[in-house]
Order: C-alpha cells, then structure tokens, then sequence
C-alpha cells in the first residue's frame, strides 16, 4: 500500500478493485526476479488462505485490500518498480518522488497537460519537495510545497549522525563527481566547504541531487518550540 501511496497510484488502483481487475488477476505474473515473484506468490497464497479463516471474522476486508494490491503491482507488471521501492525505503533513502524538475513553471505544465496526474504523491521543483495534488472528479490540480525533506534530513542527522565520505571546496565540484558516478549510493554525506551535504540518487527517475544539512535546522527549531514548556 505504501508502494501504491508514494508512486500516486490510487486511482488506478480504485479503478482496478472497482472493475473486478484484482478478481481476473489471480496470480502473480511471469516479470520481475524470481525471487521476488516467489515471495509475492506465496505472501498472496497466505493472504487468500487467511480469508476464508472462520478465525479472520471481521478482518476481511483489510486482507482482501492486501490482496488486490499484490495482484493490483502484479496486473500492472511492476514487479521491478516494486523491487525498487522496497530497497530505496530500507535504504532509509530520501522520500520518493515520482518526477523532478527545475522550475516552478516547468512543473505545472508537466500537471496542467498530464493526462492522468499521480495523486498525492512527491515531486521536486528546484530540489524543493512538493506534493501533487489531484482530485479527478474535480479535475483540481496543484503542486503545494510540504516538509518532507527538512523532517527526513532532521530524523537522518539523529539517527545517523554525519560522516562525511567524501569532501569539496566547492558546490560545483560536488555535482560533478556525483555526475560522474553511473550508479550513486541512494545517499551519503559529504563535505562541501565544511558544511554537510546530503548526495541522493533517485534511480527510478535517473535524478542526482545535494540536500545542505542546514536545510534541517528550520524543522529542528520548530520542534523545540513545541517541546518547550
């Protein structure tokens, strides 16, 4: 569910469960590792066993939910973005986005022509996180600015305090030795001009980016005033 949530995928998802997609789609599909097909086969089998459970009484509903959206990433053939998924949140990686640009206006006319936009997921604009938000029945669309990265970077400074695994004097020469590497750790700290710098690497949308550790100190100051008496 996280899975569907972050890519913005609950529409489809609805339609999916709404037209009886997650019926038709009993088994899960020939793409992605095997290892992967092996472990969702068989985490549907336990699910679908636990259904018919006189024990599960009540619970059906949340595990039929659990079932369509196995069979929901297995219809739809996303077993590899799935895959992805899984090792950028136990990576402790960055929120996930789903799209990155430059500008403000590049990115509302990506929303504004787009089809069918991801709903509520996280995008970057000028490597600011911003929600999509989309409403269907409405057609409302807007790219509001949320917290996500300042509170990210704030829990990864407490939880891992930074080491820097690489330094440089200038800004300039940090993008260029992150844009050299074809396959970036999802991230790491470095040093840039003695400050603290956070190197991200979103391989789902081939993105490179540097987070300052100050951007924390807002969200970090924001907390202690609610903390205090």
């Amino acid at each position: 569910m996280d899975f569907i949530s972050a890519t913005g995928q609950w529409y489809p998802f609805e339609d999916f469960r709404a037209h009886g997609g997650c019926r038709e789609a009993q088994t899960i599909g020939e793409n992605g590792s095997t290892g992967l097909r092996e472990l969702l086969s068989k985490t549907e089998r336990f699910f679908g066993k636990l259904l018919d459970d006189p024990e599960a009484a009540g619970e059906q509903v949340p595990i039929q939910t659990i079932l369509d959206a196995l069979r929901f990433v297995s219809s739809a053939g996303q077993h590899e973005a799935f895959s992805d998924f899984i090792e950028h949140v136990e990576s402790h990686a960055p929120p996930f986005v789903v799209a990155s640009f430059e500008t403000q206006q590049e990115a509302e006319a990506w929303l504004k022509t787009h089809p069918s936009p991801p709903a509520f997921a996280d995008i970057l604009i000028g490597g600011r996180y911003h929600d999509v938000v989309y409403e269907r029945e409405t057609d409302f669309r807007r790219l509001p600015w949320n917290r996500h990265l300042e509170r990210y970077l704030a829990w990864l400074k407490r939880v891992e305090p930074p080491v820097a695994t690489a330094s440089f004097a200038t800004r300039e020469e940090a993008e260029a030795w992150l844009t050299g590497q074809p396959t970036p750790a999802r991230r790491t700290w470095v040093m840039i001009a003695r400050e603290f710098y956070l190197a991200a690497y979103y391989p789902n949308i081939n993105h490179r980016a540097l987070y300052p550790l100050s951007m924390a100190s807002v969200d970090e100051e924001e907390e202690e005033e609610t903390e205090s008496p």
